[in-house]
C-alpha cells in the first residue's frame, strides 16, 4: 500500500517486511510512505527503524523496494521520512502541474532535479514574464489540491490524455488543472510558494523551461543578490583600477607634452582646460629649465614659473580684473568672470592674446 497516495504529508508510518532480497539491503514493506523515484521525481530519503534509506524503485512488478544501508532486524520498522526533501519536491512537482496549467503550449516531459527542475513544451518562443506571474497570481489565489480516483475509461478534463488503464489516480488544482499523477502535492497553491522561471534552452525543436519553486526559489534569489552584490563589488574595483591607470596615463602624457613645450619655447602660453595634468604638465616644464608657462581656459589661469614670483604677479592681477586667487612663487592660480578678464591677465603678465 502506498500511503503518499492519500496523506503526502505523514512523515512516519508502521510497516511489516514482507520479503528481503540481496543479504537484507533491499527491503519490501506491506505499506510504505517512501516515495519511489518515477513520473520525473526523485525517490524520498529517511530512515527503516534508524537506519538509512538510500533509494526507493517503483519495480516493473509494482513492488516498491526500498535499498538501505545495512540489514534490517526483525519483520516490523518504523519508516521516517526526510520532510525537507519531501515537501521541497512537493512545491517542485505541485508548482509544475501549475507552469503546466497556465502555459498555452502543451506541456511534453518534465524533470524534477535535486536543484532546478525543467518542463519541455512544445513550443519555440515564450513570454517567461507573463507566464511566471500567471503562475505566481494563482500561487496567491490559494487553488486547493485534491486526489480522486477514476476510471481511464471515463475520466473527463485531463490535461494530457492517460496511456493508462483501469483505475488512476488524479491530482485536480481546483479551476486549474486535472492531471493523471501519482506523485506527492501540496494541500493548495499557496504553499508552493514563489515560482520563479530561470532561463529556457533549445531542446529538439521544442522549448525547455528551468524553474525552481518555493524555498528553491528564496534561495535562487538570495544567490543571485549575493552573486550581483559581489558582480557590482568588482566592476567598482575595476573602475577605480581604470580611474587610476587612466591618471597615470595623463600624467604620463602631461609629463610628455611638457618636455615638448619646453623644447619649443621656455616662454609658453597654453589655452585648455585647467585640471592636475594641467599642474604636472607646468612642473615637467619647469623642472627642464629657466622658464615661464600660461595656461588659461575661458574662465580661469595658471601661472607657472621658475623665473618670476607667480602668485606676487598674478594675485593682484586677478583682483584688478574681478576674479580671486594666488598661489606659491612657482605657481599660482585663479579664477576670473569671463574671458575677456582672461585675456587682460594674460596680457599684463607679458603673453599674446588668443583669437
Amino acid at each position: 500500500m502506498r500511503l503518499y497516495y492519500d496523506n503526502a504529508y505523514a512523515t512516519s508510518f508502521e510497516a511489516r517486511v514482507i520479503a528481503t532480497a540481496d543479504e537484507g539491503r533491499r527491503v519490501y514493506l506491506d505499506q510504505t510512505a517512501f516515495y519511489p523515484t518515477s513520473g520525473g521525481q526523485l525517490h524520498d530519503l529517511g530512515t527503516l527503524n534508524g537506519t538509512p534509506v538510500l533509494d526507493v524503485i517503483d519495480e516493473d512488478d509494482g513492488r516498491i523496494a526500498h535499498l538501505v544501508a545495512a540489514p534490517l532486524n526483525g519483520n516490523t520498522v518504523i519508516g521516517q521520512i526526510d520532510w525537507t526533501r519531501r515537501f521541497d519536491f512537493m512545491q517542485q512537482h505541485s508548482g509544475q502541474h501549475l507552469l503546466s496549467a497556465v502555459i498555452p503550449q502543451p506541456t511534453l516531459s518534465v524533470h524534477l532535479g535535486l536543484e532546478v527542475s525543467t518542463i519541455d513544451v512544445e513550443a519555440e518562443k515564450l513570454d517567461l514574464a507573463a507566464i511566471e506571474d500567471r503562475a505566481n497570481a494563482a500561487v496567491l489565489a490559494n487553488h486547493p489540491f485534491s486526489v480522486t480516483y477514476e476510471s481511464a475509461a471515463t475520466a473527463e478534463g485531463l490535461r494530457k490524455a492517460t496511456g493508462r488503464t483501469g483505475t488512476i489516480r488524479i491530482v485536480t488544482i481546483e479551476g486549474l488543472d486535472r492531471s493523471a499523477c501519482g506523485g506527492t502535492h501540496v494541500r493548495a497553491t499557496g504553499e508552493i510558494g514563489p515560482i520563479l522561471l530561470r532561463k529556457t534552452e533549445k531542446m529538439r525543436g521544442n522549448l525547455r523551461i528551468h524553474f525552481v519553486c518555493g524555498h528553491r526559489a528564496l534561495k535562487a534569489i538570495r544567490a543571485d543578490q549575493a552573486q550581483l552584490t559581489a558582480t557590482v563589488a568588482q566592476l567598482t574595483e575595476s573602475a577605480k583600477d581604470a580611474d587610476k591607470r587612466a591618471a597615470k596615463l595623463a600624467l604620463d602624457l602631461a609629463a610628455y607634452q611638457g618636455r615638448e613645450l619646453y623644447a619649443q619655447s621656455p616662454q609658453q602660453r597654453v589655452h585648455g582646460p585647467i585640471d592636475d595634468s594641467t599642474r604636472a604638465l607646468a612642473n615637467v616644464f619647469l623642472a627642464c629649465g629657466p622658464g615661464t608657462i600660461l595656461f588659461t581656459s575661458a574662465t580661469a589661469v595658471l601661472l607657472a614659473s621658475n623665473q618670476r614670483h607667480a602668485g606676487n604677479e598674478l594675485k593682484p592681477l586677478l583682483a584688478a580684473h574681478g576674479g580671486r586667487g594666488g598661489g606659491s612663487a612657482n605657481l599660482a592660480q585663479g579664477s576670473l568672470p569671463d574671458a575677456a578678464a582672461v585675456e587682460a591677465v594674460a596680457g599684463a603678465l607679458g603673453f599674446p592674446i588668443v583669437g
